[in-house]
């Protein structure tokens, strides 16, 4: 499994940022490929890779033991290779999911950053998937749209006061899943890209 690093022009070895990929598109897709972009361009080193099912050209996502074997090879390999002093995981909806499950226990996390977290299916609110984030004793960025349908809005605040210090939410106004407001929606995705930078140098 082969993963795409972007280096800034001038890194300091600092931070690195691991985000992984959504459950319908890959790294390839425009969402993915600005983080990818616009991330170095603030100094930090920016680290994607697609799971296993999206190479193979499959639309049914890996069982999350797969996934999270994988995305603890990455971030070892990450270390290996760039030695960075901070690695931050994470991802858009099902990716940032996957980092949650192993960041507890992966010694070189430092933290987690969620691009609209998958709080629960949408129009189904009783089916929550917040449980194991209580046990996560990490900093966690919650970047999600008002009007995603996978993460109601109180449902998420309540969630994030549960949790207390460690998370961090910021609202995106009338963004949806993937934090676009109307037709366009690539101010939203330079103002997450500055909230990111901000909270891994906080």
């Amino acid at each position: 499994m082969t993963w795409k690093a972007s280096l800034p022009e001038r890194w300091n070895r600092q931070i690195a940022v691991i985000l992984a990929h959504g459950a319908g598109q890959g790294i390839d897709s425009p969402f993915m490929k600005f983080f990818q972009e616009a991330l170095p361009q603030r100094g930090l080193l920016s680290v994607q890779f697609n799971f296993e099912y999206i190479d193979k050209g499959k639309k049914v996502p890996d069982p999350q033991p797969k996934m999270q074997a994988l995305y603890r090879q990455i971030v070892s390999e990450v270390a290996d290779a760039h030695r960075p002093e901070k690695i931050f995981i994470g991802g858009k909806s099902m990716g940032g999911r996957v980092a949650s499950y192993i960041a507890g226990d992966t010694p070189q996390v430092r933290g987690l950053v969620f691009l609209g977290y998958p709080l629960h299916p949408p129009g189904k609110q009783d089916q929550m998937r917040d449980a194991h984030l209580y046990d996560i004793n990490l900093p966690m960025l919650f970047l999600s749209g008002t009007r995603d349908p996978f993460a109601q809005r109180p449902l998420l605040e309540k969630v994030v006061n549960r949790l207390g210090d460690r998370a961090t939410l910021v609202w995106t106004e009338g963004g949806d899943h993937s934090l676009k407001v109307g037709r366009k929606g690539a101010n939203t995705l330079e103002t997450a890209t500055d909230e990111i930078e901000k909270w891994v140098r906080n």
